[in-house]
Order: structure tokens, then C-alpha cells, then sequence
């Protein structure tokens, strides 16, 4: 199952793909030096909660809903920064905690 992320600004990139609900995922996100994305947590099913496992080292990270976030990579810092996000959710066939953790790298 892939992932959807909305586009923030056209300096983002982002991809992934999440397994079902109780299974861990990995992102990648690409963009510039204080640049922000925006990206829903799409699996088939309902997020029934959601929130910041790890907070990135070089940006900042928002939760604005239930299953979109915000991220901002920090003004002038150009390299890599790490988050994790942990959703919990129902879907059609498995439900359970899932693990996204989300690798940036900013320009």
C-alpha cells in the first residue's frame, strides 16, 4: 500500500510505503534548508490516534490532526534529520500501532 503525502511547497518531495495497520513503515522526505511539508497518514481503515514518537534533531514537527502532520527543516541547516510518528488504526483487514519513521534530507 503506498502513501499519499499532500504537497506542501515545491521545494518537498516525499516517499514511502506503508504496510498495513500493526506494521512498521519508513519515509523519505527531500527539501530545502527551511522549507515544510505537509503529509496526511493514509492507510485504508481510520486513524484512531496519532503522535510524536521522536521529535527531529533539525527541524520542527507539528501535528495539525489526527493523521497530517507539518514538518519545517531548520533555517541555513543543510544535511539529514530523523522523526518518528506513531498511528494507530483499523482498516478492511488488520488493525494495530504502526511505527512510521521518516528520514529528511535537507538541501
Amino acid at each position: 500500500m503506498s502513501v499519499s503525502f499532500a504537497r506542501a511547497a515545491s521545494d518537498c518531495s516525499i516517499s514511502g510505503t506503508l504496510a498495513d495497520w500493526g506494521e512498521n513503515s519508513t519515509g523519505h522526505i527531500d527539501l530545502v534548508s527551511g522549507g515544510s511539508c505537509l503529509f496526511p497518514i493514509r492507510m485504508r481503515g481510520t486513524v484512531n490516534a496519532s503522535e510524536i514518537s521522536q521529535k527531529p534533531a533539525h527541524g520542527k514537527l507539528k501535528r495539525l490532526n489526527i493523521s497530517t502532520f507539518e514538518y519545517t527543516a531548520k533555517a541555513r541547516y543543510k544535511g539529514s534529520d530523523t522523526f518518528v510518528i506513531k498511528a494507530t488504526g483499523q482498516g478492511p483487514t488488520a488493525s494495530g500501532t504502526s511505527v512510521i519513521t521518516v528520514n529528511a534530507t535537507i538541501k
